[in-house]
């Protein structure tokens, strides 16, 4: 096929020089390479395959959120940036660069072919990739970003790109609704590998962008009154089912793809994920119900465990998601997808779903693998191998490396093939009910909550593959079939962290804590506008924490976990005065403050955009603790616009 493609290309150029003549075929201003004009349809599959790059910058965000541990982007584990370095910003790269003018001109073309479905979906990505780098970011150039002949971008203010992000989703709707008489035959479908065309989706995905959006300010003072109305319109007009479910079809191939970059950047033959990102120790606890019990002194409280003679810790007496006992119902079987065991190596997936109620689950520190937590014990009672944590494909730590002999393609979203996730039925309808309960109409969310915890068990499953022992005697695919997953997620749904959860005990932490077990890991980026937007459950006076008022130089002071205000239970940060805690942020770089945003990406803003940089206020964008400056979505008022930090540059 390749080379009939050629022939045809040198055919069709033979005829055009015959048609137009020497003086036009020797016209050096034209460049056949980079041609003045390409259909519009020929953009899209780029635009939508550079969704990768958001993947890319988990490596930043999973570190943030406690969602993953890493070797790696130690840095961004300890809440602070790689200095002269471009790590944590791909996302930037894909919206301004790897998108960037490619969606402009597909759109522009577009309206003016009216080709109204092909401008629509434009718009509809835009508003999505906008919305992720303006929460993750901050501050951005938008009016500018596109204006020839600028040497400089002015950057605009949160508040204006989320108004505009709303506009981009509208516009879409508006012209995906149109009546658009065209006629694309595959135009669209073979180059549109989220949705292959079908106009419905995106409608829905552009209303999705939009309660996305909107549910990132459900901390604002005027939430209720100016954005609640609007996010349940929204919400209702979006996903419906799973099958609505934004994701970018990834081709695989592994060795065999014609580009490496054929194959998802979390698969085993890129060998991205491997061994330096692994589950954090926080995620590992409140998805096996092992948040651990604190005693006055901030330390976990030990207990032996006659049955195994190691060494337990106590638990919590109220955990959220799910607790340690066997009984029907206490089991949440998310982890078996989404977390790192060794149980069930070496053998066909395990039928007994009594027996998979006993795997154990690895959980790392901030910046280390020797894994200080499982879900049910301080070393692996099984006896294989160390208590460092396997890598997510389920490969013990002491392997040498991960390869295809030892992993296959991988696992759930970990594997060569699978799909790049954007958003989910889940993530609205938590979105909703988290909405429905700060409006105050708790008997609504309870019910739209229970139908997210039920549409993400649904999602976890449709990924799992089945797994099986090769030659070799290693475990390759998933260590649960999805009979077995389903027959657990029944169980769990009707049980007591779920179906049988009383409303007197249904809070804020069970819509948001289900929520960032629903994003694990793919979501990351939501998850960690949810943490900030609920300030790290910081204990502060006023409107937000600042220095003397929630941290100091070498500690932060956060809510315990008995206190009825503490959304996210467990989750302490790296200076908690708490065990496996207490450490100190950077001095120069934090001041002792969390992150809050990732600074623009280096070799862009930080090469020759610095004086758009030190205009920024409330501080400069030069200033070494601009990280720590918190974005307009998370103040519950206005974003102050008098610089506290002016750079000496």
């Amino acid at each position: 096929m390749k080379k009939h493609s050629i022939f045809a290309l040198l055919a069709a150029m033979v005829l055009s020089i015959a048609a137009t003549g020497c003086d036009d075929y020797l016209d050096v201003n034209t460049n056949t390479d980079a041609p003045d004009y390409v259909d519009g349809y020929l953009y899209l599959a780029g635009i939508e395959q550079a969704y990768q790059g958001m993947y890319w910058d988990i490596r930043a965000l999973g570190p943030l959120t406690q969602m993953f541990g890493t070797t790696s982007y130690t840095t961004f584990a300890l809440h602070r940036f790689t200095t002269g370095s471009d790590a944590g910003g791909e996302i930037w790269r894909t919206v301004y660069w790897l998108q960037g003018m490619n969606l402009e001109n597909m759109i522009n073309q577009s309206l003016e072919a009216e080709d109204w479905t092909l401008a629509g979906i434009g718009y509809a990505i835009k508003a999505f990739s906008w919305d992720a780098m303006t929460k993750y970011h901050g501050e951005l150039p938008m009016q500018d970003a596109f204006v020839d002949g600028l040497l400089s971008h002015r950057y605009d203010y949160q508040e204006d790109v989320y108004t505009q992000v709303r506009e981009w989703a509208e516009t879409a709707i508006e012209l995906l609704e149109r009546e658009d008489n065209h006629v694309y035959g595959t135009k669209i479908s073979s180059n549109d590998f989220i949705y292959s065309g079908d106009k419905a989706k995106w409608i829905k995905f552009a209303h999705a962008v939009i309660v996305r959006n909107l549910a990132s300010l459900t901390k604002k003072k005027d939430f209720n009154e100016k954005y609640y109305n609007e996010l349940v319109k929204h919400a209702a007009l979006a996903f419906s089912s799973n099958g609505d479910n934004a994701a970018v079809r990834v081709a695989g191939g592994s060795a065999d793809a014609p580009y490496s970059a054929y194959n998802n950047f979390w698969g085993v033959y890129r060998g991205n994920l491997t061994r330096v990102y692994y589950p954090h120790e926080w995620a590992v606890q409140i998805m096996t119900g092992r948040v651990p019990k604190y005693d006055a002194n901030g330390d976990w409280i030990t207990v032996p465990d006659e049955a195994t003679a190691n060494l337990r810790y106590e638990i919590a007496d109220r955990q959220i998601i799910c607790d340690t006992l066997n009984d029907a119902g206490h089991f949440d079987p998310r982890p078996l997808a989404k977390l790192s065991t060794k149980s069930g190596m070496g053998k066909e997936n395990e039928t007994d779903v009594e027996k998979l109620k006993d795997y154990v689950f690895f959980g790392g520190t901030f910046t280390g693998t020797s894994s200080s937590f499982l879900n049910n014990s301080i070393c692996d009672p099984a006896g294989a191998g160390d208590a460092n944590v396997p890598s997510l494909f389920n490969t013990p730590y002491s392997t040498s490396s991960i390869t295809s002999t030892n992993a296959g393609t991988g696992r759930w979203l970990y594997r060569d093939d699978a799909p790049y996730i954007l958003t989910t039925y889940a993530e609205v309808l938590f979105d909703l009910a988290e909405a429905q309960f700060v409006h105050g109409d708790k008997a609504a969310a309870f019910d739209t909550w229970k139908k997210a915890v039920e549409a993400d068990l649904e999602f976890t499953a449709s990924y799992l593959i089945k797994g099986s022992v090769n030659d070799g005697g290693w475990h390759i695919g998933d260590v649960v079939n999805e009979k077995e997953f389903n027959q657990l997620a029944k169980e769990y749904l009707a049980g007591p962290y779920v179906g049988g959860l009383s409303m007197g005990d249904f809070s804020l932490s069970h819509i948001m804590m289900q929520k960032f077990v629903a994003l694990y890991p793919w979501g990351a980026g939501e998850a960690w506008v949810d943490q900030r937007k609920y300030m790290y459950d910081i204990k502060f006076s006023g409107d937000v924490p600042s220095k003397g008022n929630g941290w100091d130089a070498s500690r932060v002071d956060q809510k315990s976990d008995d206190d009825a205000t503490k959304v996210f239970k467990g989750f302490y940060l790296y200076p908690a005065n708490v065990q496996g805690r207490r450490g100190e942020y950077s001095v120069t770089y934090n001041d002792g403050s969390p992150c809050f945003r990732v600074r623009p990406r280096y070799n862009s803003e930080y090469m020759w955009n610095k004086p758009s940089l030190d205009e920024l206020a409330p501080i400069s964008g030069l200033a070494d603790t601009y990280t720590t400056s918190i974005p307009w979505f998370a103040y519950p008022g206005d974003q102050p616009k008098v610089q506290t930090v002016k750079s000496s540059n």
